[in-house]
């Protein structure tokens, strides 16, 4: 229970605490460049710290690095509700994607290495999803009624207290093997590396539309802030129904690539297009984690393959169809995501099912 109540719980709060800034943006610097560098700067440090996380976890155990993730989580987002100068405010975001990532390696194996991880890994996605809703939704309205800006932040940094402490008194559920990690690194880099371009693709449209829609649009922050929104209760949705569906991984991952294809041209006409992009998202995330289950020796390094590959989707991904929409227009932009999404469809069924040779 305490380890679940650390796993669930906690995903929630970090990814709750993660999103709390975003309304109140302007609060901690007036321009957008140092706002965008202050959004930002929480992925570098989840991208930087998620395969490390992933490696050290499967070495030394999830529960060191979970527990490392939390503490590092309560004490930054702690710092964030009382520093206001944006520069150690982008530190301090560093090092709350630091946390983040280190929770989210050690969680995922924790999840992915149970009996029935489809079902719990759907649980987990839900709760993470739910998270960046409520932190962004709650801080906001907490902002616009307290005279604090930041209250959202000190709220969300105090809950992330519940699951830190709980993660003090559990055990590890297995005994760890301190060996191997890097041969199934290179392994699972090399003879999934088709998986891992499906993530960063599939799971990087998603910050593609958040990203090019507000200018694209011309709909106010309110309302592109509801389809937003929309998108993560549509992949809450998804990932609870796929996840209690034996589907099978490539197979999914592939045809989802069709509809992420659709559902980027859609979304050019109609926001509804969030709607099926978050559809897709959830359930390509449950596919691509129900495939890497098979590496049961190595879910450390496995998960945090996946957690880098969807971060390093989030950030590249955004900046090329920013460029291009700048260059050659916001349908050309659309276009060419859905050209990327396209050609998942055609490269998944590369991935090598050998993984026995790392067990």
């Amino acid at each position: 229970m305490r380890t679940r109540l650390s796993s669930f719980f906690g995903i929630f709060a970090v990814m709750a605490l993660s999103n709390a800034i975003v309304p109140v943006l302007p609060a901690y610097a007036e321009g957008s460049a140092l706002q965008g560098f202050i959004y930002s700067a929480y992925f570098l440090g989840a991208f930087a710290a998620t395969l490390p996380a992933g490696i050290l976890s499967d070495r030394y155990g999830r529960v060191p690095i979970l527990r490392s993730g939390l503490v590092i989580t309560v004490i930054s987002g702690l710092l964030l509700s009382v520093l206001t100068a944006p520069f150690p405010v982008i530190a301090i975001r560093i090092l709350e994607g630091v946390g983040a990532g280190f929770f989210a390696a050690a969680s995922l194996a924790y999840v992915n290495s149970l009996p029935d991880h489809e079902k719990k890994s759907g649980y987990f996605m839900a709760s993470l999803n739910a998270g960046l809703v409520i932190g962004l939704v709650f801080a906001g309205w907490l902002a616009a009624h307290m005279p604090d800006p930041a209250t959202g932040i000190f709220v969300f940094a105090g809950l992330s207290i519940i699951p830190a402490a709980a993660s003090f008194f559990i055990r590890e559920t297995s005994a760890v093997a301190p060996k191997g990690d890097y041969r199934a690194l290179v392994f699972l880099l090399k003879d999934y590396r088709w998986l891992w371009y499906s993530a960063v693709i599939l799971i990087g449209i998603t910050g593609v539309v958040t990203s090019l829609y507000p200018k694209f649009s011309g709909y106010s922050p309110d309302s592109v802030g509801i389809w937003i929104s929309l998108m993560s209760i549509a992949t809450i949705a998804s990932v609870l129904v796929a996840s209690r569906l034996s589907l099978p991984p490539v197979l999914t991952i592939r045809w989802s690539a069709v509809l992420m294809v659709i559902a980027v041209m859609v979304s050019y006409f109609s926001p509804l297009g969030f709607i099926l992009i978050g559809i897709g998202a959830g359930i390509v995330m449950i596919a691509q984690m129900s495939f890497l289950a098979q590496a049961k020796g190595h879910q450390g390094v496995a998960m945090g393959l996946f957690s880098t590959a969807t971060y390093l989707g989030m950030t590249l991904l955004p900046v090329i169809t920013g460029v291009l929409a700048d260059s050659a227009g916001f349908f050309f932009a659309f276009c060419v995501t859905a050209l990327f999404a396209g050609t998942v469809f055609l490269t998944i069924e590369r991935c090598e099912c050998t993984l026995h040779r790392t067990q």
